[in-house]
């Protein structure tokens, strides 16, 4: 009688591989020392609450970013697309709601509609740059970061634009109990994308081609399929955050969050997504975006360190990382 190989199942809903246990005891460790550093500032329910106010943007600009770093690329052009999908949602709901009278929840709820419009048509661009005409994915989406910056500066003419409706500032900045809305949208993108990538045919298919491209194609994947489809779901999810952006603030700017992209691509590289392509969960990126956010927290307190020391910590942090991802990658080269 054969014996069964239970070693090869997975749990069916688990989402937890190697990296995202890392990211676990990191996550812990980070939450210790911050306790020990800060204490009752840090362990307060109102410092609590304020960096679950904080990080959604950046989080869903985090895990579009990883997506594309999964298939072997980079995306450099999320900050700008959502600056622009909030712009483009800005104009429409200025247009049709002058005059209307009413308190304008149908045309900002359709005004969100268009933003993720915008931003699915932004990720298909860059989707269609990248594997339909073959610029790397570097040089298309630092170009199409100058395109959607300067389309977002026409637009506006270089100004903020404002004068919205009072119900789109109460929409995204109400609660839910003592929790933000805006975390939950947050919860929401993590949970679904973290399906797609982890539980369903595209996600497979985008760590095979993150590993290696031309053996999908051998194999008779549809490269150009992988690849605009998960710049669109990157494109959507910059356009959650350029909701969120624009409902915090009740205003578009072209240049929002401009030091967003750094962040992101230190938080998805952090959260065990290999720059290399080929690896990387969702689950990962979270706990990274909780992890960063307490630092950030953690620094907020230390008055006398200026706020442009923060993209130096930021930039050392991702060498940290960069450095101690390619010594476990020779290590585990180094076993087989």
């Amino acid at each position: 009688m054969m014996s069964k190989d239970n070693s090869a199942k997975k749990p069916a809903l688990s989402f937890l591989d190697n990296s995202s246990a890392r990211m676990i005891a990191l996550f812990v460790l980070v939450f210790v020392v911050c306790s020990l550093l800060k204490g009752g500032k840090f362990l307060n329910a109102d410092n609590f609450l304020a960096m679950f106010r904080q990080f959604p943007e950046y989080g869903l600009l985090a895990i579009g970013i990883g997506m594309a770093l999964i298939i072997g690329g980079i995306d450099l052009s999320a900050v700008y697309l959502a600056n622009l999908s909030s712009i483009v949602a800005g104009l429409f709901l200025h247009h049709f709601y002058q005059g209307t009278g009413d308190g304008g929840t149908g045309l900002v709820l359709l005004s969100f509609v268009v933003a993720l419009i915008v931003g699915a048509a932004g990720g298909i661009l860059n989707g269609v740059l990248i594997s339909g005409l073959g610029i790397p994915a570097m040089l298309a989406t630092l170009g199409t970061q100058s395109l959607y910056w300067g389309l977002g500066v026409v637009l506006t003419g270089g100004s903020t634009l404002s004068g919205f409706p009072k119900v789109l500032g109460t929409m995204l900045n109400k609660k839910f109990g003592l929790f933000p809305v805006t975390l939950f949208i947050f919860l929401i993108a993590a949970l679904i994308t973290g399906i797609i990538v982890q539980r369903t045919k595209h996600g497979r298919e985008m760590k095979m081609y993150g590993t290696n491209n031309r053996a999908t194609l051998y194999a008779g994947l549809n490269n150009f399929k992988i690849v605009v489809t998960t710049h669109m779901i990157g494109g959507i999810l910059a356009a959650l955050a350029g909701i969120i952006m624009w409902g915090r603030y009740s205003s578009a700017k072209a240049d929002t969050g401009s030091t967003y992209t750094m962040q992101a691509i230190l938080i998805a590289v952090l959260g065990g997504v290999s720059p290399n392509g080929g690896s990387g969960s969702v689950t990962g990126i979270v706990l990274a975006v909780l992890i960063i956010q307490m630092i950030s927290s953690v620094l907020n307190m230390y008055t006398f360190i200026p706020t442009a020391c923060r993209q130096i910590v930021w930039g050392g942090l991702l060498l940290v990382v960069m450095i101690l991802n390619f010594y476990l990658d020779q290590k585990k080269k180094n076993r087989h």
